[in-house]
């Protein structure tokens, strides 16, 4: 269809105008997934540390190998003793490899929650400092928004990452002939798609476990709806079921703080040579009070950890041995585990680590072939150019200034707040500022913020834990790192500089 204009010329439908509109339109949002992938890969990279983070925020917890029963006893008590009104449920976390001391978290019926640092004895030493390591690994989980949507969103990325996996292979039938084959000192294109090329290929196992157990993580909702659905006529209860252990019988009528001590013993004599990680009190103060202990096993299975519960009586009404778990029961306690590297220790945790920034690289390099394609063809988008490299520094920058900010206050709210005001400052930036600027600003800000923080850290926390000196030190060195990165710009601001 077509219309004359008043020069006589005839203009098409759509016009040109709307044309060019939709496109920057579509170019916006698929940069900006391309952003949100960046973010996932970038925090799930540092969430592998998780743990190690946690020791960084409480280096003057005491450090022990193992907790006894009474002293469970005693901070369970403590613990819900500072708890004001009923108490829904405590969460016990013992002593282990990656955290050698001991939390109880009370869960109220009012819904606040409080997480509390024991000693060997028991004694409640403070509320657990957690802020920064909330703030890293509930960004990975669900990008601070509601839960089930975030994780939603978290999902579908993880589709994405796994499909583009996939069409990339697909789309370059000779990149395995071509694994060791790089254009080095030629076009900057090139040169680019041949390192995306080959990250992907070298890493392919890696990046396909953790796009696949990423997108089943966020999508179990779904999942578990679509099996409720097909099998159980919409009833998801009989689903979850299926992996988790049944609840005890109601009985809501008050009753005096169960005893957990007969219930160690219990376990001791279900698993010999076990190691108690973790158990969940419901109900403490009522009749129908029960307890699940997860018992961690010595194998070479990644879920290798058996499940008992107890009700008030200390009668045991639900066992479950991992060796006996079917399908279903190991690959979903396998995900989490496989997901991050919480499997094989610091060598594993390392590993990940490395192999997470070549496929945050691989989020990035996408973009970047893009636009050096784009501008090759005469056609440059200087625009997106900019806004890319606010978005590539601006979030190692402000997950630093957020950290920093976890040092001054345990609220956990504070470090969102940073982490959005340095966002949206450095894509401000990106209206004035040239993508060299960017990338030079983001890349010494972040660089001498994160030797800032990690000498401040270890002035102010006196810290007694060599984990915490460990991070304080790799803080530093990535620092430094970054600081001793020749001061050129990245790839778009070359590119730039060549037209």
């Amino acid at each position: 269809m077509t219309t004359s204009n008043r020069n006589g010329k005839r203009a098409g439908f759509p016009s040109p105008d709307l044309v060019r509109a939709v496109l920057k339109g579509h170019s916006g949002l698929g940069l900006a997934f391309a952003g949100l992938l960046y973010l996932v890969c970038l925090t799930g990279t540092i969430s592998v540390f998780a743990n190690e983070f946690y020791r960084w925020e409480n280096p003057r917890a005491e450090r022990m190998e193992t907790l006894s029963a009474d002293a469970v006893q005693t901070a369970y008590r403590a613990a819900m003793a500072r708890t004001e009104g009923a108490v829904e449920h405590v969460f016990i976390l013992m002593p282990g490899p990656d955290r050698p001391w001991p939390t109880v978290r009370v869960d109220a019926e009012d819904g606040t929650r409080t997480t509390w640092i024991a000693d060997s004895a028991g004694r409640i030493t403070g509320e657990l400092r957690e802020s920064w390591t909330h703030f890293l690994t509930r960004l990975h989980i669900n990008l601070h928004l509601p839960q089930s949507w975030g994780i939603f969103i978290v999902g579908l990325s993880g589709v994405a990452l796994l499909s583009s996996l996939i069409s990339g292979l697909l789309a370059h039938p000779r990149i395995f002939r071509d694994a060791f084959h790089l254009r080095i000192g030629g076009s900057r294109r090139l040169q680019e798609a041949d390192l995306h090329n080959r990250i992907g290929v070298w890493a392919l196992p890696f990046h396909v476990t953790v796009s696949l157990t990423g997108a089943l993580l966020g999508l179990s909702t779904v999942i578990i709806g679509a099996i409720g659905l097909a099998v159980f006529q919409g009833d998801t209860a009989k689903v979850y079921a299926l992996f988790t252990p049944p609840h005890p019988p109601e009985d809501s009528r008050p009753a005096p703080p169960i005893d957990l001590r007969p219930l160690f013993a219990s376990v001791a004599e279900q698993a010999p040579g076990g190691r108690i990680s973790y158990l969940v009190v419901e109900h403490p103060t009522e009749q129908g009070a029960a307890v699940m202990f997860d018992v961690a096993r010595d194998t070479s299975r990644i879920a290798n950890s058996d499940s008992y519960a107890f009700d008030r009586a200390g009668d045991l009404y639900y066992e479950q041995q991992a060796a006996q778990n079917n399908l279903g029961q190991r690959i979903l306690g396998s995900l989490g585990p496989l997901h991050f590297g919480w499997f094989g220790g610091g060598i594993v945790k390392i590993a990940y680590a490395l192999l997470g920034l070549g496929l945050t690289y691989l989020a990035v390099g996408g973009v970047n072939i893009w636009l050096a394609r784009r501008r090759d063809k005469g056609r440059p988008a200087p625009g997106w150019e900019r806004v890319w490299a606010a978005t590539i520094w601006g979030q190692p920058l402000a997950l630093t200034c957020a950290a920093i900010s976890a040092l001054f206050t345990p609220a956990a709210t504070l470090p969102i707040w940073i982490w959005a005001t340095v966002s949206l400052a450095a894509l401000g930036a990106a209206t004035i500022l040239s993508p060299a600027s960017l990338s030079k600003i983001g890349r010494a800000g972040t660089g001498g913020l994160l030797i800032l923080l990690g000498i401040g850290h270890a002035v102010l926390s006196g810290a007694n834990d060599g984990m915490a000196m460990i991070v304080d030190g790799a803080l530093v060195l990535i620092g430094m790192g970054l600081l001793a990165v020749p001061a050129r710009s990245i790839w778009i601001a070359s590119a730039s500089q060549r037209r």
